[in-house]
Order: structure tokens, then sequence, then C-alpha cells
């Protein structure tokens, strides 16, 4: 099991390599492949409801997803980052980011407007998981056909169609 280590969000160590040493790192797909979406679901989830420490009371807790040496994915890092800020440019190495939301800031709940703007300036997977509610819903949020799109993903992994 992992632990999940809440680090101020300047304090985020290099992610272990996604390749190699000597092998030429490839760019991660803009959609999240099955195992990183699986294990996002599983490990974001159980963060769920866990309080978050650090300088940051109230914060959302993100993860940024990695591969280890194996190849298996693992959380590269962890941290509380302000409720209302966009996210920084993930690290190198990085396959997704999980950001858990502890209130809806939208009429309708679900990804907001900074975690679109991150994905689209990041080209990188974002799942987001909201924690004011249980079951916690989850959301993919992936840079597909030249634009954001967003689709939920279910309690038991089943995954919704890709709207704007």
């Amino acid at each position: 099991m992992f632990a999940l280590l809440l680090l101020a969000a300047q304090s985020i160590a290099p992610l272990p390599p996604a390749a190699p040493a000597g092998a030429e790192a490839a760019a991660p797909p803009p959609v999240a492949e099955a195992d990183v979406r699986e294990y996002a679901a599983i490990i974001g989830r159980k963060a769920v409801g866990k309080p978050v420490s650090g300088p940051f009371g109230t914060a959302d807790k993100v993860l940024v997803l990695a591969r280890d040496d194996k190849g298996y994915p693992v959380v590269g890092a962890s941290f509380g980052y302000p409720v209302r800020d966009s996210l920084p440019p993930p690290p190198g190495g990085a396959l997704a980011v999980v950001r858990l939301h502890q209130k809806p800031s939208t009429i309708v709940p679900g990804p907001t407007d900074d975690d679109r703007a991150f994905v689209a300036a990041n080209r990188l997977p974002l799942f987001v998981i909201g924690e004011w509610q249980r079951p916690a819903p989850m959301w993919e949020v992936a840079w597909l056909d030249g634009a954001v799109r967003i689709r939920s993903i279910g309690e038991v992994g089943e995954i919704g169609p890709w709207q704007d």
C-alpha cells in the first residue's frame, strides 16, 4: 500500500525516470492508458476523505502519477494545493495527474475551467475526483482531437462517452 505523503507544492522531488537510462523517453499519450486510469481510480479514491496536512488546510489533494523502474504506475509526488489555484506544470516523467476537489466550485459538479486549462496547456491526462459525495465521482480530462474532452469514470470502472 502506498502512503499518501502530502508535501508543499514547492518541494516536489523529481519523479523516477519514465524510461531506462540511455533510452529516449516518449511523451505520454494525451489519453491515459488503461493501467494508469485504473491505478488513478484506485489510489485516488483511497485518498478521498483523508485530511490534508501542510500549509494549505483546505487544499485539494494532488497526485502526480509516473512509472517505476519496472513500468508499473506509482505516485511520483503528492501534495496539497490551494483550492482555487491553477495547477503548475507537472514535473518531467509525469504520466497523469489526479486532483481531488473538496467542494464543487461550479453549479454542475465536475472538472473546473482551471482543470481544463491545465490539460490544454500540458496535454497531459488529468483525473478529477469529487470529495463532496460518496461514492466519489471521477472524471478523466484529456487532450483529444485538438480539444479538451471529458468523460466520467464509474466506481466499477465503466467509462462514459467523451464530451466537450
